[in-house]
C-alpha cells in the first residue's frame, strides 16, 4: 500500500509486496546458485573460489564488497535511507565453509569434489545471506520506498567448523561500529517453515582437551617393567567419563567426550607415551571453570596412581551463543510475519554444540535462529553424508532476515512507517 499528500500526508510502503514479488522472481535462480555452491564445496580456510563467487555476485548487483585479508571471507555494506553512511549498523552473517567428508547423495547437486561436502548448510546460509542482499537492494531501490538512515554489514565467514574465521572477520575490523549482528543456521530437526527461537543461551562453551601421558615402555611380555602409559590412558578415560557425570550438578549441561587415542607403534610393544583428545561442552561459565579442575584432579589421580606423568592443556576457547533480547524477539516478529504464528517453536534447551558466531557477540548484541530444513519428519541430521535441506528454506530464510532487520529498524508495520 502506498500514500503520499503533501506536507501534513503519509508516505509508506507496504514491504511485503515488495519483498514476495522479488523472492518469488528469484526463487529459482537462489536454488541454482545453492546448488552450484553444493557441488563445488570448499574446505576450512581454502574457500578462495566461493569468496570469488561471492564477491562477484554483489558485485553485480551494484553492492561493493571486498574479500578478507586471508584471500577468503567476504564482506560488504549495503547502505539504505537518503542519508548513506549514518545511523545504525546491523550485521548479517552467513558462514561458508565445507566439511571434509564425503557426500553421499544421489542428486545432480551433489559435491564434486572427493572428499568435500556441504553437509552442516553453509552453502544454504551463503544463498540465504546473497538473497536477502537482494531483497534490501530491491526495497532500497524501489520508487515511493522511504527508509530510515541505516547500514546493513553483509559479512561472509570463512573457517567455522574449525572455530577460527569468525576472528579473522573480526580481526579485519568487521565488527567495528557494528550496533547488532543477526544469524540463521538450518535445523533438519524442523520441519520447513518452522523457525527455532530461544532466548539467552543457544549454544555451549567449547574447550579442546589435551591429555599427554608420558612414562616407561617396554617389552609387552614384561608389563611389570613399564609405567604401562596404554593402561594408564584407558584407566582415566573410564575415570572422566565415571567421575565428571557425578561430581556435576545434573541440572547443568556438561558434555565431557574424548574423541581421540594415539599411541604404539607395533603389538607387541608398550609405549612410552600416549595422546588424548577430545572436548569439554558446558552452559554455565562457572561449572565449567569447575570441571575443568575436576578433570586435573583426576590427571594428578591417575599419575600417582601409576607412576605416569600426565600433562593437561585446553586449547582454544570458545564462548557459548547468548541470545539478546531485543535481536531475538526481532527474529520471533519476523518469523510470525513471514511464515505465520505456527511457525515459531520456543528451543527449551540450548545446542551443547559450538558455534563460532559467538566470537562476534563479544562486540555487539545479536541473535542466531535455527531454520528448519527437513522435508519429512525423519530426515538427515547435520554432518551427515546424505544431508540435504527443503530448499524452499532459502527464499524462506531471506524473508526472516530481512523482515528481522526491518524490525530492528521499527519498520516493520506499514502504521508505523510515516514522514
Amino acid at each position: 500500500m502506498h500514500q503520499s499528500g503533501g506536507d501534513h500526508g503519509a508516505v509508506f510502503h507496504d514491504f511485503d509486496s515488495v519483498i514476495d514479488a522479488c523472492a518469488s522472481r528469484r526463487e529459482s535462480a537462489w536454488i541454482e546458485l545453492r546448488r552450484h555452491l553444493h557441488r563445488h564445496p570448499e574446505p576450512s580456510g581454502e574457500e578462495t573460489a566461493t569468496s570469488e563467487l561471492i564477491r562477484d555476485h554483489l558485485m553485480r548487483q551494484g553492492i561493493e564488497a571486498r574479500t578478507g585479508s586471508r584471500g577468503v571471507g567476504v564482506t560488504a555494506d549495503l547502505c539504505l535511507g537518503e542519508a548513506p553512511h549514518t545511523g545504525p549498523l546491523i550485521a548479517l552473517r552467513a558462514d561458508i565453509d565445507a566439511l571434509r567428508m564425503s557426500d553421499r547423495k544421489n542428486v545432480p547437486w551433489a559435491s564434486e569434489v572427493d572428499g568435500c561436502a556441504h553437509a552442516c548448510g553453509h552453502d544454504v546460509h551463503t544463498t540465504v545471506l546473497l538473497a536477502a542482499a537482494e531483497l534490501l537492494h530491491r526495497i532500497r531501490e524501489s520508487s515511493g520506498v522511504w527508509l530510515p538512515p541505516a547500514r546493513i554489514r553483509l559479512i561472509f565467514q570463512a573457517a567455522e567448523e574449525i572455530c577460527q574465521g569468525a576472528q579473522w572477520m573480526v580481526d579485519d575490523g568487521v565488527m567495528d561500529g557494528v550496533d547488532t549482528i543477526l544469524a540463521i543456521h538450518v535445523e533438519p530437526r524442523l520441519r520447513a517453515g518452522q523457525v527455532g527461537i530461544r532466548h539467552g543461551p543457544l549454544t555451549a562453551h567449547v574447550d579442546e582437551l589435551f591429555i599427554v601421558l608420558k612414562g616407561q615402555g617396554g617389552h609387552s611380555a614384561r608389563p611389570h617393567e613399564t609405567s604401562d602409559p596404554i593402561a594408564a590412558a584407558a584407566g582415566l578415560v573410564n575415570l572422566l567419563y565415571q567421575h565428571i557425570p557425578r561430581m556435576t550438578d545434573a541440572r547443568e549441561p556438561v558434555v565431557l567426550t574424548i574423541g581421540q587415542i594415539h599411541g604404539g607403534t607395533a603389538p607387541n610393544v608398550i609405549p612410552d607415551q600416549v595422546e588424548l583428545g577430545g572436548t569439554l561442552r558446558s552452559i554455565c561459565g562457572r561449572v565449567r571453570t569447575e570441571v575443568m579442575q575436576k578433570i586435573r584432579d583426576c590427571c594428578d589421580h591417575v599419575a600417582r596412581l601409576t607412576g605416569n606423568r600426565v600433562d593437561v592443556e585446553f586449547r582454544n576457547p570458545l564462548g557459548s551463543v547468548v541470545n539478546a533480547v531485543r535481536p531475538v524477539q526481532a527474529f520471533e516478529r519476523a518469523a510470525r510475519r513471514v511464515l505465520g504464528d505456527r511457525s515459531v517453536v520456543h528451543l527449551t534447551a540450548p545446542s551443547m554444540g559450538g558455534e563460532d558466531f559467538a566470537v562476534y557477540l563479544e562486540h555487539a548484541p545479536g541473535a542466531q535462529v535455527r531454520l528448519g530444513c527437513a522435508a519429512t519428519d525423519h530426515w538427515p541430521l547435520l554432518h551427515s553424508p546424505v544431508f540435504d535441506v527443503d530448499e524452499r528454506v532459502i527464499a524462506m530464510g531471506a524473508r526472516l532476515l530481512v523482515h528481522a532487520v526491518l524490525d530492528l529498524l521499527g519498520q516493520d508495520d506499514p502504521l508505523e512507517f510515516q514522514i
